[in-house]
C-alpha cells in the first residue's frame, strides 16, 4: 500500500473541529450542545447582501478575473478608506476566503525551510498553512497573566535567524481576543524594518473592538509600504462565513505580481460571493452599531460568568469574539471530550476548543480553552451554567 506524504502526516487536526463527532453523538442522545467552539456567529447575514445574489441577472456563471471583479475591488477601496487604509484596486487580489489570502502570503514571501515568527497562541490553521508550504513556525509565547499582550521585543530579537522571512499577527486576535496597541504595532514595525521582514497581518475582526479602542491596520504604518501584507475576509464582518471571499492587500508590487501567479493558478475567486461582498460595502453606516453592542454585552457576560467560577482565569478580550480561559482541570482536551461524551446539565452540555491546538510549543495551553461568544446572552448563560456544574463534577470524579 502506498504511503502518504510527510506533509500529510504532519498536518495537525483542527482543535476547533476534531471534537465534532463527539458533539454529533451527544445530539443523537438528545443532549443540547452549546457551541462555543467555533467562530460561527448567530447574527443573521444582512438580507440586503443575500438579495443582491438572489436578484443577480446572470445567464452564464463565468470565471471572474483572477484578481477579482474590478467593481468589487473598487468597492473594497472605498471600504478600506473608511478604515484609514489608503489603497488602490491594483493593491488588491480577491481571494477564496481569508484562508487563501494567508496561503498566498506564505507561499509568496517564503521558501520551504524559511521561518515565520508568530506570537502564540495563534489561529490554529497558521500551522497547517505553514506545513503545506514547508515553512517553519517559530512561536513566541504570550501569557494569560498579561492578557496575551505582545511579547517583549527582546523575545523577537532572539527568535530572528538568517532563515526568518516574516512575522505574522492576527489583530484583533483569534484565539485570545487581544487587540494590539499602536505602541505594539510600532514595535513590530521596528523589528521588521531592522531585519527586513514581511509583516503578515490577519485583520478579519477589524470591526470588533471594545472599550472605545480603535483598530490600527498594519497597512497604516508609515514606512511599511514594502513590508506589510493585509489578509482579510468578509466571513465574520457580515456573518457570511460560507461566502468564502477574502482579500490579499499590499503596496509591494513585487509581492503582488508573485501572488497573482498563484491567483491565476487557481483561476478565480467565487463570483456569487463577490456580488455579496460588493453589496456589503453599501450597507448603512450604522450597520455595525447594534452588532457591536450585542457582542460587547456577550463579552461582558461571558467574562463575568467565567471569572466568578472558582479557579477560572479569563482576561477581558479587547476585540474579536473569542476569549481564552484557564480552567482548574488536569487536561482541557480530556475535559472537553468528557463534556460531550459523559456530561449533561439540565439536558445540555457545552462544546469548547481545547487551547493546546492554538500553540506550537508542546505542552502549552493544556489547561486552557478557547470560547467563542457567538451565541446570544441566554445561550451563553446556559452554557456557563453547564460549565460551572461540569468543572465541579469532573474534578470530583478525577480527584476522587
Amino acid at each position: 500500500m502506498p504511503s502518504i506524504s510527510n506533509r500529510g502526516g504532519h498536518m495537525p487536526p483542527s482543535p476547533i473541529r476534531k471534537l465534532v463527532p463527539f458533539a454529533d453523538a451527544a445530539k443523537k442522545r438528545g443532549t443540547k450542545v452549546y457551541h462555543l467552539n467555533i467562530g460561527q456567529p448567530d447574527i443573521e447575514t444582512p438580507k440586503a447582501i443575500l438579495d443582491a445574489v438572489r436578484h443577480t441577472d446572470m445567464t452564464v456563471l463565468e470565471y471572474s478575473p483572477s484578481a477579482g471583479f474590478d467593481s468589487y475591488r473598487k468597492k473594497l477601496v472605498t471600504y478600506y478608506k473608511r478604515n484609514d487604509i489608503d489603497v488602490t484596486t491594483g493593491n488588491i487580489i480577491v481571494t477564496t476566503g481569508g484562508s487563501e489570502a494567508i496561503l498566498f502570503a506564505i507561499m509568496t514571501c517564503m521558501d520551504p525551510g524559511d521561518e515565520i515568527i508568530i506570537p502564540e497562541p495563534f489561529y490554529a490553521n497558521y500551522n497547517g498553512f505553514a506545513i503545506t508550504s514547508g515553512v517553519k513556525v517559530v512561536p513566541i509565547p504570550s501569557g494569560i497573566e498579561t492578557g496575551f499582550a505582545l511579547p517583549p521585543i527582546e523575545d523577537f530579537e532572539k527568535a530572528v535567524t538568517p532563515r526568518t522571512k516574516a512575522i505574522m499577527i492576527c489583530n484583533p486576535n483569534n484565539p485570545t481576543g487581544y487587540l494590539y496597541s499602536a505602541a505594539e504595532l510600532n514595535t513590530l514595525k521596528e523589528i521588521c524594518l531592522k531585519h527586513d521582514l514581511f509583516l503578515l497581518s490577519d485583520e478579519a475582526y477589524r470591526e470588533f473592538c471594545y472599550d472605545g479602542r480603535k483598530h490600527i491596520s498594519a497597512l497604516s504604518l508609515p514606512g511599511m509600504e514594502n513590508h506589510a501584507i493585509l489578509l482579510d475576509t468578509i466571513s465574520k464582518r457580515y456573518s457570511a462565513c460560507g461566502g468564502r471571499i477574502g482579500a490579499f492587500v499590499t503596496r509591494n508590487q513585487q509581492v503582488l505580481d508573485a501572488a497573482m501567479k498563484f491567483a491565476q493558478a487557481r483561476l478565480s475567486p467565487p463570483s456569487f460571493a463577490q456580488i455579496l461582498g460588493e453589496a456589503a460595502v453599501d450597507l448603512p453606516a450604522d450597520y455595525f452599531d447594534g452588532i457591536h453592542a450585542e457582542y460587547n454585552a456577550r463579552r461582558d457576560l461571558l467574562v463575568k460568568r467565567l471569572t466568578a467560577m472558582d479557579g477560572v482565569v479569563c482576561p477581558t478580550p479587547g476585540g474579536a469574539f473569542y476569549a481564552i480561559a484557564q480552567l482548574p482541570v488536569d487536561n482541557a482536551e480530556k475535559f472537553c471530550q468528557w463534556l460531550l461524551e459523559s456530561f449533561s446539565h439540565n439536558g445540555a452540555t457545552v462544546m469548547m476548543a481545547p487551547a493546546a491546538g492554538f500553540y506550537a510549543t508542546p505542552g502549552k495551553g493544556r489547561q486552557e480553552v478557547r470560547l467563542a461568544y457567538v451565541l446570544n446572552t441566554d445561550a451563553i448563560n446556559g452554557a456557563m451554567d453547564c460549565l460551572e456544574a461540569a468543572i465541579k463534577e469532573y474534578n470530583s470524579q478525577t480527584k476522587g
